[in-house]
């Protein structure tokens, strides 16, 4: 099968408490498909923490792509209480860029991101996508985990369900797939979201 999305990633862009100014903590990460080539001679452990790294590195290059971008409107990276979802997602930065042949992963690769206060949800996704649909599945997958993530005030930790997020990117994002989705569908998926995050 072929994957049309990479990884799917939900960061924090503003420090919190045990991290220094520059880092970025990952809240989560889902990789779509096999371990890709770093060669067979490693073990097991070698490659996810090459893996994790590699994460990282996607992190940090978008906490700076979103910094840059709230530099240049003006805007800051605020430590809220993270409430009115559609209002925050509404002021949502959001961006893209490409990374070149086996930077990171073995082939080139497009991140989409979208940075709602002080997280960023992000999208690795093949060269070729549809770039509009995968920026509407990465919204809509956002809009959904921030009703099941709550900032505690500055410096707070982020609370997460992840088994949530795994139910969710099943059914927005199985397999690494884009859906194509019509509005009878997405009225569906939002009422099965809805009565699996309420039990």
């Amino acid at each position: 099968m072929q994957y049309m999305v990479v990884c799917f990633l939900i960061h924090t862009l503003c420090p919190v408490s045990a991290l220094s100014a520059g880092e970025t903590r990952i809240l989560y990460a889902r990789v779509f498909g096999p371990e890709t080539g770093d060669g067979c001679d490693f073990t097991p452990e070698q490659r996810r923490l090459m893996q994790k790294e590699k994460l990282h590195v996607v992190a940090r290059q978008v906490r700076s792509a979103v910094a840059l971008s709230r530099e240049a409107s003006g805007g800051l990276c605020v430590e809220a209480v993270l409430g009115e979802e559609a209002a925050a997602l509404g002021e949502a930065d959001s961006g893209v860029f490409s990374l070149g042949n086996a930077e990171l992963f073995p082939d080139r690769s497009v991140v989409l991101w979208l940075g709602v206060q002080s997280l960023a949800f992000t999208l690795v996704c093949r060269p070729h996508e549809n770039l509009l649909l995968a920026e509407g599945t990465l919204r809509n997958i956002a809009r959904h985990c921030l009703e099941e993530l709550r900032l505690l005030g500055p410096g707070a930790e982020v609370l997460l369900k992840s088994d949530r997020v795994d139910a969710l990117l099943h059914r927005l994002l199985p397999h690494g797939q884009l859906l194509f989705l019509n509005h009878r569908f997405v009225l569906t998926l939002d009422k099965e979201i809805a009565n699996y995050v309420s039990k």
